[in-house]
C-alpha cells in the first residue's frame, strides 16, 4: 500500500537495503526477498507471534542486535540483514538453512539436522528461494 500511513517508498527502502548489503554481504536480492515474505513490505507489520516490522524481528533478537524501535525501517532492517548474515555464516552459506533458521529459529534447524519438517518453515524456504530465483 504505496503512501498509506504503513508504507515505506521503493526507493528509501532499496537506498537502506543496498547499504545494508554492502555493510554485510548479503546479497539484496536476499534481503528484499525475506522483506516481501516477512512483512510485503509493511514496515507496522506484527504477526501472530509478535514479530515486529519489515524484516519481522522477534522482540529477543530485536534486543540482541540493539534494535530500539522495531518499527523503524532502518532499525529493522539494520538487525535483520545482520542477523540473516550470522545465520549464513553459521550454516556455512546454505541459503536454505539460513532461511528455515531466519523462519523456525536455529534451535529448530539444529534439532532436526536441516530444515524442520514444519509445513510453514517448508513453504517459507520454498518460496523465498523461489523469489531469489526469479527472473535469473
Amino acid at each position: 500500500m504505496p503512501n498509506s500511513p504503513h508504507s515505506i517508498d521503493n526507493p528509501t527502502l532499496s537506498r537502506i537495503i543496498a547499504t545494508q548489503s554492502a555493510r554485510t554481504g548479503v546479497p539484496v536480492k536476499l534481503i528484499t526477498a525475506v522483506i516481501h515474505a516477512e512483512s510485503n513490505g509493511d514496515p507496522s507489520a506484527v504477526s501472530r507471534t509478535g514479530a515486529q516490522g519489515l524484516m519481522q524481528l522477534m522482540p529477543a533478537t530485536a534486543i540482541a542486535y540493539g534494535v530500539v524501535n522495531s518499527f523503524d525501517p532502518l532499525e529493522n532492517v539494520t538487525a535483520g540483514t545482520s542477523y540473516l548474515r550470522d545465520l549464513l555464516e553459521r550454516y556455512h552459506h546454505n541459503v536454505r538453512l539460513a532461511l528455515a533458521a531466519y523462519n523456525a529459529g536455529p534451535g529448530a534447524v539444529d534439532a532436526f539436522h536441516g530444515i524442520p519438517p514444519f509445513s510453514e518453515t517448508r513453504i517459507y524456504v520454498a518460496r523465498v528461494t523461489a523469489e531469489l530465483h526469479a527472473g535469473t
